[in-house]
C-alpha cells in the first residue's frame, strides 16, 4: 500500500491552521475575557509569592487555559506550513531503493528533486499553476507511470515530442542518428560481461549507462506523441521503463532530479557522503569508474525521505 504523504500533509498543515484560526477569532478572546474576571475575583493577583497570585493560576488554570489541541496546533502549523511549501514548490527528497539508474544513481542514495524547473504544480491535485523550462533530453525525472499513477518512478529522459526513438543490438538512435557511446570499462559476470559506459544524447554532456550481454537486446522503435515523454533507465538491461509501459504524459511528471546529497544503504550502516554532488558530474570526468555495477533485476520506484 502507498501512502500519499503529500495528501497527509496537506490535511495536517489545514486541519493545524483552521485550529489556530478559529482559535484566534473567536476561543482566545473569551479566554482573555474570563482570565479579567478572575484577575478582578482576586485582588493582589499579581504580587508574585502571594496566596492571591496562586489562587488566581489555579483558576487561570481550570477556566481559561488554552486548550492542548490549540497549543500543539499553534506550534506545529508554522513548521509544517513551511515543510509543504519548500516540497511542493522548491525541493523535494527522494531515497533510490532499486537500481534501474545504476550507474548515475546507486541504492541507497539520497537525491533531491526539483520542483520549479518544469513550472509549479499544486500538491495532491497535481493542477499546474504555471508552465516554466523545457523538458529535455537527458534530464533524470521523478514522475508518475501510466500504468502505476500512484507511485513515483525516476528514469532518464531519451525522447522529447515527435522524437523517433529506437533500440537496436543495445545501440540507442534518436531521430534515426546513433547516440555516441563510449565504453569506459567492462565486468565479468560468468560467460558474459557487464560494460559500462558514457552515452552522450543530443544536446547533453553526456551520461553514463550500462548494458547486460547476459540478456536480450529489446529492439524497438517508437515515435514520442505530443506532449509525451519516452523514458528509459541507464540500467539499459535491468530496467522496467517506457519500453513497457509507454510513454509519460507531461501532466504525470513531478520534477528534475538534480543532486545526490547522502548515500545511506541500510538503516543499520553509516550514513556516506562521497557521491555527494549533482546527478551526472561523473559522466563528465574521464576515467571515471562507478562504486559499484548492477546486473540485479531492477525495480524502477523511488521513496519519500524523511521531511
Amino acid at each position: 500500500m502507498n501512502i500519499d504523504f503529500p495528501l497527509i500533509l496537506v490535511i495536517v498543515v489545514l486541519g493545524s491552521g483552521a485550529i489556530w484560526l478559529l482559535d484566534s477569532l473567536l476561543l482566545a478572546r473569551g479566554r482573555a475575557t474570563r482570565r479579567l474576571q478572575l484577575a478582578e475575583q482576586f485582588p493582589g493577583y499579581d504580587q508574585a509569592g502571594s496566596k492571591a497570585s496562586q489562587a488566581f493560576a489555579e483558576a487561570c488554570d481550570r477556566e481559561a487555559s488554552e486548550p492542548a489541541v490549540v497549543e500543539y496546533a499553534r506550534s506545529f502549523f508554522p513548521v509544517l506550513a513551511v515543510v509543504l511549501v519548500l516540497r511542493s514548490f522548491l525541493y523535494e527528497p527522494f531515497q533510490i531503493p532499486s537500481s534501474s539508474m545504476v550507474p548515475t544513481l546507486e541504492v541507497g542514495d539520497y537525491i533531491l528533486v526539483n520542483k520549479f524547473s518544469y513550472g509549479l504544480r499544486l500538491p495532491v491535485t497535481r493542477t499546474k499553476i504555471f508552465d516554466a523550462g523545457e523538458r529535455e533530453r537527458g534530464d533524470v525525472m521523478v514522475f508518475f507511470p501510466p500504468h502505476q499513477n500512484d507511485t513515483y518512478y525516476i528514469k532518464r529522459v531519451i525522447g522529447i515530442p515527435g522524437d523517433r526513438v529506437a533500440y537496436r543490438n543495445k545501440q540507442l538512435l534518436v531521430n534515426g542518428e546513433p547516440v555516441p557511446q563510449e565504453w569506459l570499462a567492462e565486468f565479468p559476470s560468468g560467460r558474459y560481461t557487464v560494460k559500462m559506459g558514457r552515452e552522450t544524447l543530443p544536446g547533453t554532456d553526456g551520461h553514463l549507462m550500462q548494458v547486460d550481454n547476459r540478456r536480450g537486446p529489446r529492439n524497438f522503435s517508437v515515435v514520442v506523441q505530443p506532449g509525451h515523454y519516452f523514458m528509459m533507465g541507464d540500467n539499459r538491461d535491468n530496467s522496467s521503463d517506457s519500453r513497457v509501459w509507454g510513454q509519460v504524459p507531461e501532466r504525470d511528471i513531478v520534477g528534475r532530479a538534480v543532486a545526490i546529497w547522502m548515500h545511506w544503504e541500510e538503516f543499520l550502516s553509516v550514513p556516506s557522503y562521497r557521491r555527494a554532488g549533482a546527478i551526472d558530474w561523473p559522466a563528465r570526468r574521464v576515467g571515471h569508474e562507478p562504486t559499484s555495477i548492477s546486473s540485479n533485476t531492477a525495480h524502477e520506484t523511488c521513496q519519500y525521505s524523511g521531511l
